[in-house]
């Protein structure tokens, strides 16, 4: 077993599936450390890191059950937007990320399913 493995969350405490995930990872003997989503939103620099680490499109990356998403009628006005301006889009509103991210600098989940977590953060004992 490594020493300290330490991953990032960027959540948003009163999240449910947040804690879940928080659970999860401190039962897998993760050090976590929590930054709040809102309080501390990913920069687009940051979001263009963490979507490259992640292997995965960044709609991905939209919470698309969120009211701020709906409200803002992004389902018709994506699809027309640049990379740099969906990422401009997320970094000034934590409450559009999907949530909880989790990295440890070299990988990036982004939501909590349990067979994807064990796959990507359970194997590392």
């Amino acid at each position: 077993m490594t020493a300290n493995k330490k991953v990032t969350i960027i959540e948003y405490p009163k999240c449910s599936t947040c804690r879940n995930t928080v659970k999860w990872l401190k039962g897998k003997g993760y050090e976590v450390e929590s930054r709040h989503i809102v309080e501390e939103t990913p920069t687009a620099d940051e979001l263009e890191r963490l979507i490259a680490l992640s292997g995965q499109d960044m709609k991905k990356f939209f919470n698309t059950s969120g009211e701020v998403y709906r409200e803002l009628g992004l389902k018709d006005k994506l699809p027309g937007m640049s990379d740099e301006e969906k990422r401009e889009l997320l970094a000034s509103h934590g409450m559009l990320i999907k949530r909880p991210i989790v990295t440890d600098g070299k990988q990036v989940t982004i939501g909590f399913k349990p067979e994807q977590f064990e796959e990507a953060w359970g194997g590392h004992e």
